[in-house]
């Protein structure tokens, strides 16, 4: 996160003596990543955070890959994917490279039972369907339709939905994740002509601390394998930190568009960024004003990229039979663009209602047997007229 945040108790100076009211010492923990030249966060702990009474369980989690190298483009129904009452059971990958994996999960229940750690990926979770907490080792977090939650790797947490209706498209992230560094200047504020700014970030302002010893399970993904660890003391044992490193959201519903006279581009679309791949929100707005503007997308051939859309909510201008809940996988190596029709019933129109997020890659993305279950095999041929 490109801004400053503190919450808790912390003393007056890094790496010096911080005692309790007993006298006993806090244990103090930087939290960063990149070595020590990335983003890092120092928390202060009631109990030492290293304490491991067991480890119980290693498997694999790894995505089984269906079609390692394709030219096909596919549309995957997203909403076909089962709900599941465990949260981790339901995530199902189902696109990925050596740089992020797409993740879709209907999850019925909280995780009550166990903490979670992802120590391979930063996680970007957009809220499509439910309500409810993010819970972290670093603070609190209220979530409901339209949010992205942000948790970088290594951020231990749980998650409590309100109901048994939850739909997530999860993006896991093995580049730290961060906003476009064209909408920052050179100390990283957010500029005028960014599409948001620093009033629409969420962070953590609940913080939960527990000084319990006894046996707490965390489940920890390291290189496409879960460990599950048996730790002494409870994870949520911080009484305080400060730093750069910390989970926060973003509701898309902030997202401000950039609109011209002309069509243009994706990357003003742009809300997060890696140097493996971007993610862009599509929100209502206003369409082209040149008196004899298009507003549908020109046909553009991805080379160098694979273009993922998640299709949230609203009419999708471009593309013919497209529902909430959809995925269109457009790969590289060949070109894409509106499907028949779409051209011309664009014409005339001033706005639009759609709401999309999309995920472009700078490497080919593998096709998972989770996606294929979901898959409509004919959509290529949709452009067919």
């Amino acid at each position: 996160m490109p801004f400053y945040h503190k919450l808790g108790k912390i003393p007056h100076k890094r790496h010096i003596q911080f005692r309790k009211e007993d006298g006993s010492l806090y244990y103090e923990q930087l939290f960063g990543t990149i070595g020590f030249d990335g983003m890092s966060t120092n928390s202060y702990h009631e109990q030492r955070p290293t304490q491991v009474k067991e480890i119980k369980k290693q498997y694999s989690v790894a995505p089984k890959i269906a079609k390692k190298n394709s030219i096909q483009s596919y549309r995957l129904r997203g909403f076909q994917v089962q709900p599941e009452n465990d949260y981790l059971d339901s995530r199902k990958a189902v696109l990925t490279n050596s740089d992020c994996t797409i993740i879709l999960a209907a999850p019925k229940q909280s995780t009550a039972d166990y903490f979670y750690k992802n120590s391979d990926a930063d996680e970007v979770i957009f809220i499509h369907k439910g309500t409810g907490k993010l819970r972290t080792h670093l603070g609190n977090l209220d979530f409901k339709y339209g949010d992205y939650l942000v948790i970088p790797r290594g951020i231990i947490y749980k998650i409590d939905f309100d109901t048994e209706d939850n739909r997530l498209f999860i993006v896991e992230s093995r580049r730290p994740v961060y906003t476009p560094k064209r909408y920052r200047n050179w100390f990283g504020q957010l500029l005028e002509h960014s599409p948001f700014c620093e009033r629409d970030f969420r962070q953590p302002q609940e913080l939960e601390t527990y000084n319990e010893s006894g046996e707490f399970l965390m489940k920890i993904k390291k290189q496409d394998d879960m460990f599950e660890m048996v730790y002494a003391s409870h994870p949520f044992d911080v009484v305080g930190y400060d730093g750069y490193n910390y989970p926060y959201a973003f509701s898309i519903h902030d997202f401000e568009p950039i609109t011209g006279r002309i069509h243009l581009p994706p990357p003003i679309h742009q809300t997060f960024e890696t140097d493996a791949f971007v993610i862009c929100s599509f929100v209502p707005r206003l369409y082209d004003y040149h008196p004899e503007s298009i507003p549908a997308p020109y046909n553009h051939s991805n080379i160098d990229s694979d273009e993922v859309l998640y299709y949230v909510d609203g009419d999708f201008m471009s593309r013919n039979d497209i529902e909430a809940g959809h995925i269109s996988l457009h790969p590289a190596g060949i070109p894409h663009g509106p499907h028949p029709g779409a051209t011309e019933r664009s014409i005339g129109k001033v706005k639009t209602e759609e709401l999309a997020v999309m995920v472009d890659t700078f490497k080919p993305l593998q096709i998972t047997e989770e996606a294929l279950k979901i898959a409509d095999e004919e959509y290529y041929k949709s452009w067919l007229e």
